[in-house]
């Protein structure tokens, strides 16, 4: 068997690939690609990035890159601050106070049903 020049290799790969439904495109070299773990993040310097799409889909291929660990930054969210419209609508149903309303939409994260529900089970 002969030996193939990378141009024709590279050229073989795309046809085969094409057949299969497969389209490949190498994007480059990025800077760097975080991904981000419930208890840490891995970091990896200059990888290679492969783009392969399926039918529509797209998946990323992240090949090399020097690793680090880092632990993960605990970002302290928000807190749900409920609309005046719906401590009233809250209050007007479960009948209750607005400050009592107020209240159960933050236990229940501004679920109107869930908050209702919570309301009206502790009155009983």
């Amino acid at each position: 068997m002969r030996k193939l020049s990378p141009r024709q290799l590279r050229r073989m790969q795309a046809r085969m690939l094409g057949n299969l439904g497969l389209d490949l495109k190498e994007l480059g070299t990025a800077e760097e690609v975080v991904i981000k773990l419930q208890d840490k993040e891995l970091v990896l310097k200059n990888p290679s990035v492969v783009e392969m799409r399926i039918e529509g889909e797209s998946i990323y291929q992240i090949i090399g890159g020097e690793l680090e660990e880092r632990e993960a930054e605990h970002r302290m969210e928000e807190a749900y601050e409920p609309s005046q419209e719906d401590i009233a609508l809250v209050a007007a149903q479960a009948g209750v106070g607005e400050e009592e309303a107020k209240n159960a939409l933050i236990e229940a994260e501004g679920d109107l049903a869930k908050a209702i529900l919570l309301l009206k089970s502790k009155k009983v």
